[in-house]
C-alpha cells in the first residue's frame, strides 16, 4: 500500500512536466497573429540614379598661337568674370598692330588728299570711291590685329572655380590648345532617367501646375541641404532603353557640389488606392515573394504576391491580395502550408504603428 502512494505522488509530480509542451504549444497557436491589407492613399519615393553638372561648364582654350607668357592664377581657384588668367607672349601681335596702324594711316591721308582734289574736280567720284574704299579696307585690318592682340589675354567669362591645368608657364601653344576648364558652381543642373510609365504619371501630375520637388542623395548617403525643383523634360526618349532625360537644379550656396558627381535624385510620387502589407508578413522563395493567407477554416495558404513598391517596413501589393484577406503576420517560420492555426486578429491600424517594435525584435 504505502507503494501504491508513493507512484501515484511521483505521477503527480512529474504531470505538469509531461503536461507543459502540449500547453504551451497550444498557447502558442493561440498567439498568431494576423492582419488584412490596407487600401489608402499614400507617397513613395522612387529614386534615380544622377548625374550632376554645373550650371554652366566651360573649356578655356588658347585663341591664338604662341608662348605661354605668364599664369595668373591656380587650380581650384575661384575666379571672378573678367579676371586675367593667362596671357601669351604679344610681341608678334604687337608689331601687327603698329604695322597695321601705319597702314591704315597712310590710306587715311591718301583719301583725304582725294576728298580734297574731288571737290576741286580734279579727279572723279570713282578715285574717291576707291581711295575710300582702301581706307576702309586698312582700318578693318587694324582692327583685326588689335582682336589678334586681345586674344593674347585670357580672361573669364564668368565667375567660377578653376580646373586642372593642361598646359605649363613657357608652352608653346598651338590655336584652340586647351588651357583648363571652369565651372559655375552657383547653380547645379542634375540630370536623371525616368522610364516611359512614370513619365506619363508625372506629365499628368505637372499638368495640374504643381512644381515637383526633389531631394538629392549624395554619394555619401547624405541628403544634400537644398531642395530642387525639376525644371525641364528632354524631348526624346532612349529607343534602347525606354528612359527619357530629366533636369532638376539646385541652388548650391556653399559650393558642396562639383561638376561631375554622382548620386541620386529622391522624388515623391503619390500613390492612390494603394494595397499595403507590412514587409514582416512575407517570405521569400526562388525570388519570389509569399504571404501565409488565413482561409475561413483558419488554415494557411501560401500565396505569391507581387510588389509594386517599397516603403520602410511596408510593401505596395500590385497584385494577389485583397484588402478583405487576413494575412499571417508572426510566426511565419512555425507554419506551413495549410497548417490549421488559431489565430489572433489585430486591426491594421494597430499593427503598422507597432511596425517599428516588431521590426526591431
Amino acid at each position: 500500500m504505502n507503494r501504491i502512494f508513493k507512484l501515484a505522488g511521483l505521477c503527480l509530480l512529474l504531470w505538469p512536466i509531461a503536461c507543459a509542451p502540449k500547453h504551451e504549444q497550444q498557447h502558442e497557436e493561440a498567439s498568431f497573429l494576423v492582419t488584412s491589407p490596407v487600401l489608402k492613399d499614400t507617397l513613395v519615393t522612387q529614386e534615380y540614379v544622377c548625374q550632376i553638372h554645373a550650371i554652366q561648364h566651360i573649356e578655356l582654350r588658347a585663341l591664338e598661337k604662341g608662348y605661354l607668357q605668364e599664369i595668373y592664377v591656380n587650380e581650384g581657384q575661384a575666379i571672378k568674370k573678367g579676371q586675367l588668367m593667362f596671357k601669351l607672349n604679344p610681341a608678334v601681335y604687337e608689331a601687327e598692330v603698329l604695322q597695321e596702324e601705319a597702314s591704315m594711316r597712310h590710306a587715311l591721308i591718301q583719301y583725304e588728299n582725294t576728298q580734297k582734289l574731288a571737290d576741286s574736280n580734279v579727279v572723279s567720284a570713282r578715285e574717291l570711291a576707291l581711295a575710300k574704299a582702301e581706307y576702309e579696307e586698312r582700318k578693318a585690318r587694324y582692327e583685326v590685329a588689335k582682336a589678334h592682340l586681345g586674344f593674347t589675354e585670357i580672361r573669364a567669362p564668368f565667375n567660377g572655380i578653376m580646373d586642372k591645368f593642361y598646359v605649363r608657364l613657357g608652352s608653346l601653344l598651338d590655336e584652340g590648345e586647351l588651357l583648363t576648364s571652369l565651372s559655375d558652381n552657383s547653380k547645379m543642373w542634375v540630370y536623371f532617367n525616368v522610364p516611359e510609365a512614370e513619365y506619363l504619371d508625372f506629365a499628368a501630375r505637372s499638368g495640374r501646375g504643381k512644381r515637383q520637388e526633389v531631394l538629392l542623395k549624395m554619394a555619401n548617403h547624405q541628403l544634400f541641404n537644398q531642395k530642387g525643383i525639376v525644371e525641364a523634360i528632354m524631348a526624346d526618349f532612349n529607343n534602347e532603353n525606354g528612359n527619357i532625360a530629366f533636369r532638376a537644379s539646385f541652388d548650391n550656396p556653399q559650393g558642396l557640389l562639383r561638376h561631375g558627381e554622382t548620386g541620386s535624385i529622391l522624388m515623391a510620387v503619390p500613390l492612390r488606392d494603394a494595397l499595403i502589407i507590412p514587409q514582416k508578413a512575407t517570405f521569400e522563395v526562388l525570388d519570389r515573394k509569399y504571404v501565409y493567407v488565413i482561409d475561413q477554416n483558419n488554415r494557411v495558404q501560401a500565396r505569391e504576391i507581387v510588389v509594386a513598391q517599397e516603403l520602410p517596413h511596408l510593401f505596395v501589393v500590385a497584385s494577389g491580395l485583397s484588402e478583405k484577406d487576413r494575412i499571417l503576420v508572426e510566426g511565419l517560420r512555425r507554419v506551413k502550408h495549410n497548417d490549421q492555426i488559431h489565430p489572433r486578429f489585430e486591426a491594421p491600424e494597430k499593427v503598422f504603428a507597432s511596425l517599428s517594435e516588431l521590426m526591431a525584435e
